[in-house]
Formats: structure tokens, sequence, C-alpha cells
């Protein structure tokens, strides 16, 4: 059995550069969209330059410890259970901002591609596109959650997904730095080649649009009303629960508001009462709680209209 203090007292003696954050027991309510989750047993946020260094040889030597590892981006699609997460939670936060260069990326880009580090909020990113006119993110604007965590997924919305604008892609993978460049077949609805790939995210190049300004803005903000009048902003939530489903061939939230269920609580969970696809913490819900609800609402549309939901929000721990 692994012991992390004498594991990060081992490791941090062996002067491995190090800036940021770390925590024992720390509660991962406080890095998550839901704000629920019991406490990480050792969580660690390593910033700027050291990132890349200082991540390398900690995945490295978790392994050879047998200590598992959780990636966390900026929490916005996940249910942390009550119990916490055993072993250690990575948190990319701190790799954050423009990326200079990918590995086996041509030496000169074009003005119209960005590259961005993993754990950049997806609002920074898409905030910084539009300031110098390149078009081609508006869809992810006022989007919780990380560019790490959008191309893991491959976030989608208003009929555009990150394989739309993804360009190349550098990953930690067999403890070294990589770039692939994944062709837009190898993606599909909410998912990415990088879901099957057992590698880290480090930071991605996006082939953008040259476009006015003032046109980017004007589409920013109807993205981010038309989000905040869904309600997603209103209570702690991780946004859509469960994914569309081509078979049903109806948004599963109207499906959802069809059978009544809307309002629907365990505790403090709750389907949002304006809309079938969202549950919210209305204050003190626990994972378990949104997990049972989770299921509730499985075992209706399953009992009523014979079709199996597909879950978007991903529960961990």
């Amino acid at each position: 059995m692994y012991n992390l203090t004498k594991f990060l007292e081992n490791f941090n003696s062996r002067q491995v550069s190090f800036q940021g954050d770390f925590s024992f027991n720390e509660p991962m309510s406080y890095h998550t969209s839901f704000k629920v989750g019991g406490p990480a047993e050792l969580w660690i946020r390593p910033e700027g330059e050291c990132f890349p260094g200082y991540t390398a040889l900690l995945l490295e030597s978790a392994r050879q410890e047998e200590i598992p590892v959780f990636i966390l981006g900026g929490g916005a699609n996940i249910v942390v259970s009550d119990s916490g997460i055993r072993g250690i939670v990575l948190d990319t936060t701190g790799y954050s901002g423009l990326h200079s260069s990918l590995l086996g990326s041509p030496s000169e880009s074009p003005e119209s591609e960005l590259r961005f580090r993993a754990g950049t909020s997806i609002d920074y990113a898409v905030e910084y596109a539009a300031g110098r006119g390149l078009s081609g993110l508006e869809f992810l604007a006022g989007m919780p959650g990380t560019i790490g965590g959008a191309l893991w997924m491959n976030a989608r919305c208003y009929d555009k997904e990150m394989a739309d604008v993804v360009r190349d892609v550098q990953v930690l993978e067999d403890n070294k730095l990589i770039c692939v460049s994944p062709n837009k077949e190898e993606f599909d609805y909410k998912k990415s080649p990088f879901q099957t790939r057992d590698c880290l995210l480090m930071a991605a190049s996006f082939a953008l649009q040259e476009k006015d300004p003032v046109l980017i803005k004007k589409e920013i903000e109807k993205n981010k009303s038309d989000r905040t009048a869904k309600g997603h902003y209103r209570f702690p939530s991780a946004g859509s629960v469960f994914k569309n489903s081509r078979v049903i061939g109806r948004p599963t939230g109207k499906i959802i508001d069809e059978l009544g269920l809307k309002g629907t609580s365990i505790g403090d969970a709750q389907v949002a009462p304006w809309h079938g696809n969202i549950i919210i913490n209305k204050g003190n819900a626990r994972s378990q709680e949104i997990l049972l609800l989770v299921e509730l609402l499985e075992k209706r549309v399953k009992s009523e209209l014979g079709f199996d939901l597909a879950r978007e929000i991903i529960f961990v721990g």
C-alpha cells in the first residue's frame, strides 16, 4: 500500500523543480462546476514552465509506485464521489495561456493559427482569438472548463465541434512529448481519439479564419446569452447530463420534459425546472443523490420509451 506523504517527500528530495500548489485531502467540491465531491488524497497543481518536466517525472514515479493518478481539467463535466478520489489528482489548470510551439509542427505557422496550453480556460481562448480577429472558437463561448477537457471530449455546440478546428495536439505519452495531427474521421459525437489513448494532453493548435472582430464579438455574446437563457449559470451543474441520440431523434431534454420529470428532486439534486437535461445542485447536494437522480431518469426513459440514454457527465472516484 502506498504512502503519499512519503512519496511526495521522496519525489521532492530529487530536487525536481516545482512551482505551484499541492494539498492533502483537498475537497474536490472546490474544483468542479457541480460543487460536490469528497477529498483527493493528494491534489497537485504544477504551474508554468515547470509543468511538462515535473508532470512527466510525477506520472512515471506514480506508475512505478502503483499510485493511481486522475487528470483534472476544469472539472466541468464530472461528478466526484462523496468519498473522494484515491491517489493523486493532477490539476492541469496551472498550465495555461499561449503555447510557443508544438513538436513536429511547421516552424512557421500561419497567423490564423493559435496554440494554447491544455489548462487554458475556454473563455480565455475564445476571447484571445476574438481580440485578434480570428474566428472559429465562438461556439465554445460561455462553456466552462479547459481547452484540454474540451478537446478530450470533442466538445460540441451550435452544430460545431472541436474536431472542426483542431490542427495539431501535443501529448505526453510513454514519458515523451510528441505531436499528433488527428484526422476528423477519428472523432465522433462527444468522442475523441484521446479517450482511448493512454496520454496526457499538453497543448493544441487551432486553424482559424480571419474575420471582423466586431462580428466575432456579436457571435460570442449571442452564444453566451443563449446559455444564460437556458439556465446554465443559475445553479452549480455540469451542463447537459445526457448526450442527444440520433436514434431517438429528439433532444434528450425534450424527452425528459415530456415525461413530466422536470423539477424532480432527490435531496438537493434536482432536474432543472426549466430544462430536462440539466441537473442542478440546489445548495448541499451529494454526489450519491446526483447519481440516483441520473439512474431514475435512465430507468423512466427506458421503461416508457424503450431507449437507453447515454451519459455525458462522468462519475469519478
